[in-house]
C-alpha cells in the first residue's frame, strides 16, 4: 500500500526501534497545516495474541517515538506529535494485517484509477500481493499495492440501532 514519502520515511525510522520494544507500529499519518502538522502514530502490541495496548502503555511508549522523530527531523517546522492505540476502526496496512484480521468486516478504497474504488466486505485474507474480500456474497481480490486505505469497521450491534444492553 503506498504511502507518502514523508510517512514513510516516519515508519521505517519507527519500525526499527519498534521490534526490539515488542510493538508494531499500526500506521502514521501527518496532517493539518504545513507549518505545524501533527504526527499521528498508532502503535499495538507485535504479539498477536496480546490485548490491546492500554494507555499507560501507550504513555511509556510514547517518549522513545519521541525521541525518535526529534532524532529523524522529518519537519523542517514545530509539529504536535500523537500516539494512539489503532482504536475500533484499525488500519490494516502489512501483509500480516490482512492475515491477523481475516474473518473482519474491513473497509477498502483503491487508489485513483478505473472501475470501482470503494468496498466493503468480510477479510477473507491474502495470499501473495492479493487480498481476498467477500462483498455481497462475490469474492473481490484486491493487488494490495493498489489499496489506498483499509480500515475494520467496528460492528456495534445492537448499540448502533438505538438498542441498549440487557440486563440478565
Amino acid at each position: 500500500m503506498p504511502k507518502p514519502a514523508l510517512e514513510q520515511a516516519i515508519i521505517d525510522a519507527l519500525e526499527a526501534r519498534a521490534a526490539e520494544r515488542r510493538i508494531d507500529v499500526v500506521d502514521v499519518e501527518v496532517v493539518g497545516a504545513s507549518k505545524a502538522p501533527c504526527v499521528r502514530v498508532r502503535i499495538d502490541h507485535a504479539d498477536e495474541g496480546a490485548p490491546t495496548i492500554s494507555l499507560d502503555e501507550v504513555t511509556r511508549e510514547t517518549e522513545w517515538i519521541s525521541a525518535a522523530l526529534d532524532e529523524l527531523d522529518p519537519i523542517p517546522s514545530s509539529f504536535t506529535l500523537e500516539v494512539s492505540s489503532p482504536g475500533m476502526s484499525r488500519p490494516l496496512r502489512k501483509p500480516r494485517d490482512f492475515e491477523r484480521f481475516a474473518g473482519q468486516v474491513v473497509s477498502a478504497s483503491l487508489v485513483p484509477g478505473e472501475g470501482r474504488r470503494r468496498f466493503t466486505g468480510t477479510l477473507l485474507g491474502i495470499e501473495g500481493s492479493t487480498v481476498s474480500l467477500e462483498c455481497d456474497g462475490e469474492r473481490v481480490e484486491l493487488s494490495l499495492d493498489e489499496i489506498r486505505k483499509c480500515t475494520i469497521k467496528p460492528d456495534f450491534g445492537d448499540a448502533a440501532k438505538g438498542g441498549r444492553a440487557r440486563k440478565n
